[in-house]
């Protein structure tokens, strides 16, 4: 099972790190187009017109896509942003906090999850598209933005079993081994 877990924790990293390599492939191939039309008009000749249609649209959803499914797999490797002075003041109540803040966190992230897949259903029985050049069905970024949510639903109840059992949250573990973060 813990293989699986960590198979899908990174698979949704590589998705997010996809969806960043679109956007920055996106752009190239707008501004090359640019550069190529450009060309043209100094040359004396008309310009292509090559453009990206819908660019902003397209990398706006690639850019939540990345960001909602690198959720689980930046949190277990400990590069969420975490306030630790307090657990560093009250040690003995550090494990206890630490449970309530990931069973907080995992609640709400559950809460998000059922209301984005709503939001997703909604879309498609709707038939909700954007407003862009290219009509883009919202139900595939509000799906992808759902299945971020769920992956790190997952990833946090995940953190709360092995907490409540008495073992070190992923987080800890990682953030131990990371040789800026594990300095004192």
């Amino acid at each position: 099972m813990r293989k699986a877990l960590n198979a899908l924790y990174r698979a949704s990293t590589v998705l997010a790190a996809c969806c960043l390599v679109a956007i920055a492939s996106l752009v190239v191939l707008q501004v090359a187009g640019r550069l190529v039309d450009g060309a043209r008009k100094l040359m004396g000749l008309d310009p292509l017109g090559l453009l990206v249609p819908s660019l902003a649209e397209i990398a706006g959803f690639l850019l939540v896509g990345a960001s909602f499914l690198a959720l689980a797999g930046t949190f277990r490797n400990a590069d969420h942003i975490r306030v630790s002075i307090l657990l560093q003041a009250v040690p003995r109540a550090a494990r206890f906090l630490n449970i309530w803040a990931v069973a907080v966190a995992f609640a709400l992230a559950a809460f998000f999850t059922w209301h984005a897949g709503w939001l997703a259903f909604d879309s498609y029985r709707y038939n909700e598209v954007s407003f862009g050049i290219i009509p883009i069905p919202l139900v595939f970024p509000q799906t992808v933005m759902t299945a971020g949510l769920f992956v790190f639903s997952l990833a946090l109840f995940d953190d709360l079993i092995v907490s409540l059992s008495g073992n070190a949250p992923s987080f800890e573990a990682a953030a131990k081994t990371d040789p800026v973060e594990g300095v004192e």
